[in-house]
């Protein structure tokens, strides 16, 4: 019985640092990201053009290469105050699941997709 509490503990852990489907966060992306980062990941949305700092673009891969998925997982979930940026970035933690969540970041890794190994 342990082991099997264990295991299933073990397994939700390792779910809530991988990504999700980008095809399911595609929708969530546009209901409550696409404004300010764009339909298009660029940073460059209708609301985007008012904010500083501007919105990040997930199309520059140099940029995301630096970032991690869990990073985003977390700036998704706590916004950016959180993590020392923006924090006009709001949190979606309370909005959407953590599988939305994953989701949403998985799409968003999908606008200039990086390579695991360099």
């Amino acid at each position: 019985m342990v082991t099997l509490l264990l295991g299933a503990l073990l397994s939700s852990l390792a779910a809530a640092d991988e990504l999700g489907d980008p095809k399911k966060g595609a929708k969530h992306f546009a209901d409550i990201c696409a404004a300010c980062h764009g339909e298009r990941g660029d940073g460059k949305g209708p609301a985007g053009g008012a904010l500083k700092p501007p919105p990040r673009d997930f199309t520059d891969t140099a940029l995301m290469t630096k970032l991690s998925d869990a990073h985003l997982i977390e700036v998704i979930s706590k916004g950016g105050a959180a993590v020392g940026k923006s924090p006009l970035m709001p949190a979606w933690g309370g909005v959407l699941k953590p599988k939305e969540v994953r989701d949403v970041a998985a799409y968003i890794r999908s606008f200039a997709p990086v390579s695991e190994v360099e």
